[in-house]
């Protein structure tokens, strides 16, 4: 078979060190070059190999086994693989899922994404996690290790660069639930046992594009929402401009140090008071408009498996992650925004609010795709914080 013939074919991955890793080809016959990254989840490959917030980098799997049930149509958070290459240690032989479209290495070759199996993912993961995230170049068409090498040595990475632009929409355009949204539950009422239900408002929400998951906007819709998605590059004065009740500022890839103009954007839009929901690259971008440093990671928080504490309450949330960078504590003015979460893994910055304005954020990703639903009722709070608005109009 011609599938099982080229999987059998030898990739070559080399780390920027001069680590050189032997393996069988999958996907893509090629070359690529990006930042090696390692992900924890358990489950859900084809949510992380879409997620926009990977663009520039190569996932290292540290679950076993991928490919079981092959790729479908449905759990898709964008339209393509967003990945440069993916590590893994074994590779199944067999797709077997009622839902299965593709397998996946057939679904990766036709985006032009490379793979690589029989890697000892336990080993390279310590590699990263002791040492720190590499950039790295994979070759499954026979390119030597020395090229490869000096491909990943000249690559300029992903600091101080805007990866969003390669991510983000071409122009502005309303969301409709799709295929994928009958497996978000629609939410008639917000609110819980301890305050009255709010009756659910057709609320107009703005959303930015910086890599936007396609589960995010199911959760935004799921409350009756009219969401309408901009591009990245969109002026708060063009934000305003539609009249929305509440702007929400997306996960995004990348080095948050490379959008001045969207730092700019969003000052402008926490100034004009309307109430504001950031979550990943949203959440650092909103950090930076209030004058703080983003700064970058050891080896970044990837997985669906992250506990973080809610501070005012003590309350833990395992919690979706996706990011290479932070907000800096420290460069936050504590009279004017209050620090909400922290990671219990290391301690850093996972949410904050301003204590005058309705803006709050958060560093994971509360729609959890893939992971837990910990965080799902943190878009009520965001419902909740336009319903506020609302009644002190």
């Amino acid at each position: 078979m011609k599938n099982a013939e080229y999987r059998m074919k030898t990739a070559t991955l080399v780390l920027e060190d001069g680590t050189i890793i032997e393996g069988a080809a999958f996907g893509a016959e090629t070359d690529a070059v990006f930042e090696l990254v390692f992900n924890t989840s358990m489950t859900g490959y084809q949510e992380i190999l879409t997620d926009p917030s990977y663009r520039g980098q190569g996932v290292l799997f540290t679950v076993s086994h991928i490919g079981n049930v092959g790729i479908n149509l449905e759990d898709d958070e964008s339209a393509r693989p967003q990945i440069s290459a993916a590590v893994i240690r074994s590779l199944s032989p067999v797709v077997s899922n009622w839902r299965s479209a593709f397998s996946l290495s057939d679904w990766l070759a036709q985006h032009g994404v490379p793979g690589i199996s029989g890697v000892d993912t336990r080993w390279l993961t310590r590699k990263l996690r002791d040492g720190g995230t590499q950039k790295a170049a994979l070759s499954t068409k026979g390119t030597s290790a020395e090229a490869l090498l000096q491909m990943a040595r000249e690559w300029s990475g992903l600091d101080g660069r805007d990866m969003v632009k390669e991510v983000t929409c071409a122009e502005r355009y309303r969301w409709v639930d799709d295929e994928g949204s009958k497996w978000v539950n629609s939410k008639l009422v917000i609110g819980n046992s301890t305050e009255p239900n709010l009756p659910i408002t057709k609320y107009q929400i703005v959303a930015y594009d910086f890599g936007i998951k396609e589960n995010i906007l199911r959760h935004l819709s799921s409350y009756g929402a009219d969401v309408t998605v901009i591009p990245a590059d969109t002026s708060a004065d063009e934000v305003l401009a539609l009249k929305p009740d509440g702007v929400f500022l997306s996960n995004g890839p990348g080095d948050p140090a490379g959008l001045p103009c969207a730092v700019k954007a969003v000052s402008g839009l926490i100034e004009s008071g309307v109430p504001i929901f950031g979550i990943c690259l949203g959440h650092q971008l909103i950090g930076r408009a209030l004058g703080a440093d983003t700064h970058r990671l050891k080896f970044g928080h990837h997985g669906g498996n992250h506990p973080v504490q809610h501070l005012p309450t003590g309350k833990v949330l395992i919690t979706a992650q996706n990011h290479n960078y932070c907000v800096t504590a420290g460069d936050l003015n504590p009279d004017e925004v209050e620090i909400t979460y922290k990671s219990l893994n290391d301690n850093s910055l996972e949410g904050l609010r301003i204590k005058n304005k309705p803006v709050f954020s958060v560093q994971f990703h509360p729609e959890s795709a893939p992971g837990p639903h910990d965080a799902h009722g943190i878009f009520g709070e965001f419902f909740r914080l336009m319903k506020n608005a609302e009644c002190r109009i």
